[in-house]
Parts: C-alpha cells; structure tokens; sequence
C-alpha cells in the first residue's frame, strides 16, 4: 500500500499541469522504486514502442521537437513551418563538446535515456503499444546526443555505462529514476547501487520536471 501512495504521489507531482509542486528529491525517489532482477528480453523489438509521433500535437514529431529542444542555431526546411530541423549545434551532455548538426551527416541521435530494451524488462513489456508509444515520445525520456556515444549506451542501464561527462551523470541518473518513477518500472539491484552511488556525490539532487 504505501509503494501504490508514493507512486501515485510521484505520478501527480511530475504532471506537467502541477506547476506549482515542490521538486523531488532524486535519491527519495530512487528508494521508492521496486527493485526486481531483469526479466527476459523475449519478445523484445523496437516496434513495440511507436515513435516518432507527435503526443503533443504541436504538428512536429518528437525527435524534432526534442532537436528544437537541445540545438542552438538552428535552421529548419523550409515549408515544415519551422518543424523539420535540418541543421543547428548542440553542447552535447553525455561528452561536453559541441556538435554541429546537418542532415549530410549523422553525428546526433535522440537517446531513450531509459533504453527502450530496458524498459521492456524492467515492466514494460506488460503495458500495451499506447503506454509503451508514450514512453518513446515523452519528452522526459528523450536527449540530443553524441551518436557515437549513444551507440556505446546501446540498451545500458546506469551499472553498465554512464556519460563520460561526469559533471552531466547526476542530471542523467535523476532523469532515468524520473522515468521509471512515472510509467511504474523497476530498477535491478546492480543499477539502484549504481545510481545511489552518483547521486551520494550530489546531495540535494532533484528529479527533472
């Protein structure tokens, strides 16, 4: 009972309508996550998670809205009503260098930063497409990034890899407790000792809203 009342305490303070509430405290929240071993990758595909769509219906899909996002001087093609980005720069988080982005060369990927496979065997493999749908568009779970080092991540939960930008993991450990805070998954063993580890060297930390 009382993991159901924090849960749903969580749920409503990350709402995006609940301007008014106080941050969370990441370290709280990550000892309020069920902690279960990875269940089986079995039946696992991307395509259990649609994406790209538009949740927002702003008219522009998430991967480009999380472009608008992250990049600076950003040029977009014409007649996408300023929807389609087609260059700009980003101060990559996960290296700490700037990256400059055109679509004559892939060097920036929209990282899950709660992999998708990850996701699938920490709980949601027992959501439906919707849920899963929403997980993959949500802009709490989604980053501009170094591709080169979002393909290094792979499916990596925190005990596995981490951004080579010390100064960005206790922002990034915070954002994956949020995630699994809002859609109920669980964490391992190996990665809650993991994640405690970087968020003790950064007491005070809060969830991402």
């Amino acid at each position: 009972m009382r993991r159901i009342v924090v849960i749903t305490l969580l749920l409503t303070l990350l709402s995006p309508s609940n301007t008014q509430a106080a941050p969370i405290d990441a370290l709280a929240a990550l000892n309020n996550l069920e902690v279960k071993g990875r269940a089986a990758k079995t039946g696992y595909a991307r395509s259990q998670f649609p994406h790209w769509s538009d949740p927002d219906r702003n008219g522009c899909d998430a991967r480009n809205d999380t472009l608008k996002r992250d990049l600076t001087n950003i040029t977009y093609k014409v007649g996408t009503r300023d929807c389609k980005v087609i260059a700009g720069q980003l101060l990559d988080p996960f290296s700490g260098k700037v990256i400059t982005f055109s679509t004559t060369k892939v060097v920036i990927d929209i990282d899950h930063v709660v992999a998708l496979s990850n996701a699938w065997q920490t709980g949601a493999a027992y959501f439906d497409k919707n849920k899963r749908s929403q997980i993959a568009n949500d802009p709490l779970n989604l980053l501009a990034v170094d591709s080169k080092l979002n393909r290094q991540k792979g499916d990596g939960d925190a005990a596995t890899w981490l951004p080579p930008s010390k100064a960005f993991r206790c922002e990034y450990v915070a954002r994956q407790v949020a995630v699994k805070a809002k859609y109920g998954l669980w964490v391992t063993q190996p990665e809650k000792v993991a994640i405690d580890k970087i968020l003790s060297t950064c007491v005070g930390q809060k969830l991402p809203a």
